[in-house]
């Protein structure tokens, strides 16, 4: 079994583990059930891995915190960035688009972002490094709208529901573009960039999404830029223990992810989208993944015995 093979293993030995507390209003256990899985399902695999995106750090969390190392140890250094479970309330609820993520780099080639607010904007690669944070919105969606030939009332931005986007849903509204709001996992809000599904990703979500959604971008050239928004000083002093020696500059998908040799992995846990969630029918388990690496992507069906 390759190494790509072995990670769609593991996201999707995640995604199975969730299945029980699929709409049982139990997020921690959903996320507990993914993180035990996925930690498991990694013990098997021949690589010298850590953790540099996980559960927390090592007192908050048992099972794939930061540091932690992953694999058997006697193969190749890889940096990992892990959500067991992105959406563990969309799981909980039985609400579309819950999915088990991870990317896996060479050794020191993925961002340590703590685990604070990042500002972000992902476009695909026919619009590529033309946009940027350091633009106003207008130009931003009018670089996407003139790149991609068609007028901005066509270009789609998606971004997270939140209350701290109301100013900037009603700037792209004022603007005439189109406007998708999820719930939860702006991940998939950014991947989707890339199938054309969406133009543009806006807006504040988590800095250790970002990092796993730019993992799958850079492979397949798309782009993305990031900032990060602290909530405290302890998050600041956080990021610059994590090497960050200015935590206030502008990060472009290169500081992300520094190499294009990312594999980004994902399996549905429920219905969504771009995946089909886990369905368990006659004795058989049915789960539904993507693979991005710089050869491409693919969506891999898999059907295994219960």
């Amino acid at each position: 079994m390759n190494l790509e093979q072995s990670l769609v293993h593991v996201t999707e030995k995640a995604a199975i583990a969730c299945y029980p507390w699929i709409g049982k209003k139990n997020s921690v256990a959903a996320d507990k059930a993914a993180v035990d899985a996925m930690r498991n399902e990694f013990s098997t695999i021949a690589i010298d891995g850590t953790i540099v995106i996980g559960e927390g750090e090592r007192d908050e969390a048992p099972m794939l915190y930061i540091g932690e190392k992953v694999g058997t140890g006697k193969g190749e250094s890889y940096d990992i960035a892990v959500d067991p479970l992105e959406g563990t309330n969309l799981c909980a609820n039985n609400l579309p688009n819950s999915v088990s993520v991870l990317a896996l780099a060479p050794k020191g080639t993925l961002l340590h972002a703590p685990d604070t607010y990042m500002d972000k904007i992902a476009v695909g690669p026919k619009i590529g490094n033309s946009v940027s944070l350091e633009n106003s919105v207008h130009e931003n969606l009018s670089i996407v709208a003139q790149k991609l030939g068609k007028p901005i009332s066509e270009v789609r931005v998606i971004m997270l529901k939140r209350d701290r986007h109301d100013k900037l849903a009603n700037e792209i509204t004022k603007i005439g573009a189109q406007i998708t709001v999820i719930p939860d996992g702006d991940v998939f809000g950014a991947v989707s960039t890339l199938w054309g599904k969406n133009d543009v990703l806006l807006g504040i979500g988590a800095a250790p999404e970002g990092v796993l959604a730019a993992a799958a971008l850079r492979p397949l050239n798309g782009y993305m830029e990031g900032k990060l928004k602290f909530r405290n000083e302890d998050e600041h002093r956080r990021a610059i223990s994590y090497g960050l020696s200015d935590p206030e500059k502008l990060l472009r998908i290169n500081d992300l992810v520094k190499t294009n040799n990312s594999i980004f992995v994902a399996t549905g846990v429920t219905d969504g989208d771009y995946l089909k969630g886990v369905k368990i029918e006659k004795g058989l388990v049915y789960t539904n993944s993507v693979l991005i690496n710089k050869k491409g992507y693919k969506f891999i069906e898999n059907i295994v015995k219960n």
